[in-house]
């Protein structure tokens, strides 16, 4: 993946607010990067950007080689659904749906048959640890483990990035710890992982870490070989 001088601007005429600057961004395959900033830095714009959620006002965005920088909404919405699994600080579960359900949600907008779908989602919910789980509603479930519901319906189209939002600010410090563990594997099983996060803590388990500040990248580290 690889953006190129991308900007970002909201509103028209006088009311125009940009948000990014002139990002150059390479993520290879396999990577485990943190992106900080302050509030109003752009990491979220960004995040959307790379997830396909928003659109670049300029540069060049290119995934695979292709340039998609202004590709159809239909085509990123294929995109989305084959490559990238969304996870958000606030879960956003559907409550009147158990975790199993919850999980084989993605499937059906994907047309996969139930019988497949069924098997997928609770071969995805073993693997987050919460094989016992699959019949609760979400407010029947802590924080972690609706945030492993979470992970789980990321995962079910096995996807290959994963994009977690804050994956631990509504969680306490023990919680967050598994959570964080839990996408380090990931990691180390092949995926590659983007976080937003304002917390240095969280940063530390990741390989690289990208600071943004007033629409700009202002560091670009890597914290492992």
């Amino acid at each position: 993946m690889k953006l190129s001088e991308i900007t970002k601007v909201y509103g028209n005429g006088s009311l125009q607010v940009p948000v990014l600057h002139g990002i150059d961004l390479s993520v290879e395959d396999g990577e485990f990067i943190a992106i900080m900033g302050p509030s109003g830095s752009g990491k979220s714009t960004l995040m959307n950007i790379i997830g396909f959620l928003d659109y670049p006002t300029a540069g060049t965005f290119e995934l695979n080689g292709e340039n998609i920088s202004s590709a159809k909404e239909k085509q990123l919405a294929l995109l989305r659904n084959k490559h990238i699994g969304f996870v958000f600080q606030q879960f956003f579960l559907l409550p009147r749906l158990n975790a199993l359900k919850n999980v084989e949600a993605p499937l059906i907008y994907a047309g996969v048959p139930k019988r497949e779908r069924t098997e997928r989602a609770i071969q995805m919910l073993e693997k987050v640890g919460l094989g016992d789980r699959m019949k609760h509603l979400p407010n029947q479930l802590s924080g972690g483990q609706k945030q492993r519901v979470a992970i789980a319906r990321a995962l079910v189209n096995n996807p290959t990035l994963i994009l977690a939002d804050e994956p631990t600010g509504a969680l306490d410090s023990k919680t967050s710890a598994q959570i964080m563990e839990l996408l380090v594997q990931l990691n180390q099983e092949g995926k590659t992982v983007i976080i937003v996060t304002h917390e240095e803590e969280i940063a530390d388990y990741t390989d690289r870490i990208i600071n943004l500040k007033d629409g700009k990248i202002i560091d670009d580290r890597r914290t492992r070989p």
